[in-house]
């Protein structure tokens, strides 16, 4: 079942889209120092970079990244994998140094995708329930969201353990949000922010979109992270002007989503951008139609202006 979303006319996107835009995050993984700079010289301060937990990588990758987006007046929020670690000490270890190294405040808590658990944890919930991060300076969580459902888990289940989470998250005094993984159409998006306000929780949610890159690398994206991609959200992306960076980006459903959020009746809704096409590039895109520079197009799309010399 869909529901159907509006266009949005163009006299509205330069009233609603900078306003949904504001506060946007950005997910990495392992950035360059010249894309970390690139963030910096072009998103406001303190913009959350997100950092991808990597099986296999050692921990000591992320923890450097974390202090490199750190130093650059940024917010680092790794993601902590549960599955990823051999002990609570090994991950008592790594939180520690995120916290002297990169005064990490918040983590996007995840199983991770490794089928064999590195040690006893299976599972975000079993880390959250130690009582460990808060000894560690975390502050607050991101807790994965699957509006495109998940290849293994189904919709019930899901919504158990989100809620599980939460409930965890609240008695350890850890805030909690929520962060989804990347949709290819607003439909999926805003059925599931109902059906979550519906069941009560009222919690924040970034909602996970690819930044500008070409269909081919949302593709390949898209099946390693088992996400659906529907033949119509595809279609609805290819239609997509090509812009400023040349490559697909996300204003279609950009407009969208800012028009049905702006109503007020789906909660507290950021962005939240999977840099597929390059880190530098998605800062500039998403800061772009954050300030207003951008020519509206039809079908409820955007082509975002070049950045002034």
């Amino acid at each position: 079942m869909t529901m159907p979303v509006s266009t949005v006319k163009a006299a509205d996107l330069a009233r609603i889209v900078p306003a949904f835009v504001d506060g946007f995050s950005i997910e990495a993984t392992r950035p360059t120092v010249s894309d970390i700079a690139a963030v910096a010289q072009t998103a406001p301060p303190g913009t959350a970079v997100y950092l991808s937990a990597i099986a296999g990588k050692p921990h000591r990758d992320l923890i450097e990244a974390a202090a490199k987006v750190r130093a650059a007046g940024l917010e680092p929020v790794p993601h902590i994998a549960a599955r990823n670690f051999a002990s609570l000490e090994a991950l008592d270890d790594v939180l520690s140094e995120l916290a002297t190294q990169a005064r990490v405040r918040r983590i996007l808590m995840i199983a991770g995708d490794r089928d064999t658990p590195a040690g006893t944890f299976r599972s975000a919930l079993e880390v959250i329930e130690t009582g460990l991060l808060p000894s560690r300076g975390i502050e607050g969580i991101g807790i994965a969201g699957y509006p495109d459902g998940h290849p293994r888990i189904a919709a019930d289940a899901l919504d158990r353990a989100l809620v599980a989470k939460i409930e965890a998250a609240s008695q350890t005094g850890l805030s909690a949000d929520i962060v989804t993984q990347f949709t290819f159409a607003p439909e999926p998006i805003l059925l599931w922010l109902r059906r979550l306000r519906n069941l009560g929780i009222d919690h924040p949610v970034r909602i996970g979109l690819a930044g500008p890159t070409s269909l081919t690398t949302l593709l390949r994206y898209a099946q390693r992270c088992g996400v659906k991609a529907s033949t119509q959200g595809l279609a609805r992306q290819a239609g997509l002007a090509k812009h400023l960076f040349g490559n697909a980006a996300p204003d279609a459903i950009v407009g969208a989503l800012a028009q049905a959020c702006g109503e007020g009746q789906l909660g507290d809704v950021a962005l939240h951008f999977f840099s597929f096409g390059g880190v530098g590039a998605t800062a500039r895109w998403a800061t772009a139609a954050r300030a207003g520079r951008f020519t509206a197009e039809s079908g409820g799309g955007f082509r975002v202006e070049p950045p002034a010399a």
